[in-house]
């Protein structure tokens, strides 16, 4: 099955090479390919939508402190357990004596325990949901830059040098790609929570933030630097590569002046998935108590304390799980939205793979 393209259709008008279709409709065309690029992504307006609803949640839990101060009038990881509110007259225990946390307030309370407390410690659910959510989003964002800075840098070490270089960095690649990934994760987090880590002059506390971080950036590599090394291989072929050599460029202007600019939308791409893939990678962690460790919360951990009151309480699990699906959700399609803005042939591609047809200026 053939497709060939016609006016309109987001294939690129450079030739097979290029990387970014002629100018839209109405668009000048002198405005560069960055501009294109997000006209193209503010036409999807599916994932207008869900970078609106990421950002909504962004704001949500950099307000933490701003509900907990001044709304809830509590912090994360204080507890209430022999507190009593005064709701409509009624007196209400947080902590029942048989150990029953309090539901939802919503703001019969003033906005206390809007969500009700998390256990026996009576801690409020609403600031450690918003908490928890800081730790969860700093975790994928931080230990995507450091999986993401990795791959890069590997990637373009064994792509453009190729020969031993490529093989040495291809094989350690692959062996991590070949582990359980989960096991080996929760194995290396609890041994780093008890020890915690010390690598010459750094130096991590075994209830640190940063052992997920490390945990996660270590076998996340392969999956971002594997596809960037076979991209630096095709372009290692092109021949504005070969006139920079020839012109005298040495490799480290080579790899970061020539084909470094060529991958930026490949890597914002990887960049965007790999926090959401980051963040369900830390939720399974901290669920099994390899993650973020107490007093620290997370959405992973709020699961894990919520699912022993799963039958009395299960707003205590489902409200952090929904908020981790929906932030992974989102990110997911805004990095499906910037594939296709920055990349408009991929679609194409994948539908004529599989016999579909791009239903706007594409025929069969």
């Amino acid at each position: 099955m053939a497709i060939d393209p016609q006016p309109g259709a987001g294939l690129p008008a450079g030739g097979p090479d290029a990387s970014f279709p002629s100018a839209p409709d109405g668009v000048s065309s002198d405005r560069g390919p960055w501009y294109l690029a997000y006209k193209r992504f503010i036409r999807n307006k599916l994932a207008v939508a869900f970078l609106g609803l990421f950002i909504l949640i962004v704001v949500f839990v950099l307000a933490a402190p701003l509900w907990a101060d001044h709304v809830a009038h509590t912090g994360p990881n204080q507890s209430h357990t022999l507190e009593k509110l005064r709701v409509g007259g009624e007196v209400r225990e947080v902590v029942t004596p048989e150990g029953r946390p309090i539901g939802p307030q919503w703001f019969e309370a003033g906005g206390k325990f809007f969500l009700g407390a998390d256990s026996r410690l009576g801690r409020d659910e609403m600031v450690r949901l918003m908490y928890g959510g800081r730790t969860s989003l700093f975790i994928g964002v931080i230990s995507g830059l450091i999986t993401t800075l990795v791959a890069v840098i590997l990637g373009l070490l064994a792509g453009y040098y190729r020969g031993w270089v490529d093989a040495v960095i291809a094989r350690i690649l692959d062996v991590l790609w070949s582990l359980p990934v989960l096991l080996f994760g929760i194995a290396l987090g609890v041994s780093l929570a008890v020890g915690g880590l010390k690598i010459g002059p750094i130096e991590i506390e075994g209830g640190s933030i940063w052992i997920p971080i490390f945990v996660i950036s270590i076998f996340t590599v392969p999956y971002v630097a594997r596809p960037i090394r076979g991209e630096v291989l095709s372009l290692g072929e092109k021949e504005f590569v070969e006139a920079a050599v020839a012109q005298g460029a040495g490799p480290l202007r080579v790899m970061f002046g020539e084909i470094l600019p060529n991958l930026a939308s490949t890597i914002i791409v990887f960049f965007t998935l790999n926090i959401a893939n980051n963040m369900l990678f830390e939720a399974a962690l901290s669920f099994l108590g390899a993650g973020v460790q107490a007093p620290n919360s997370s959405w992973g951990t709020m699961i894990s304390v919520g699912q022993e009151l799963l039958t009395t309480q299960p707003l205590l699990a489902i409200i952090p799980g929904v908020m981790i699906m929906l932030t992974v959700l989102s990110l997911n399609i805004v990095g499906d939205g910037l594939r296709d803005a920055l990349d408009p042939r991929s679609k194409v591609r994948l539908e004529a793979h599989s016999g579909m047809v791009e239903p706007e200026g594409v025929s069969v």
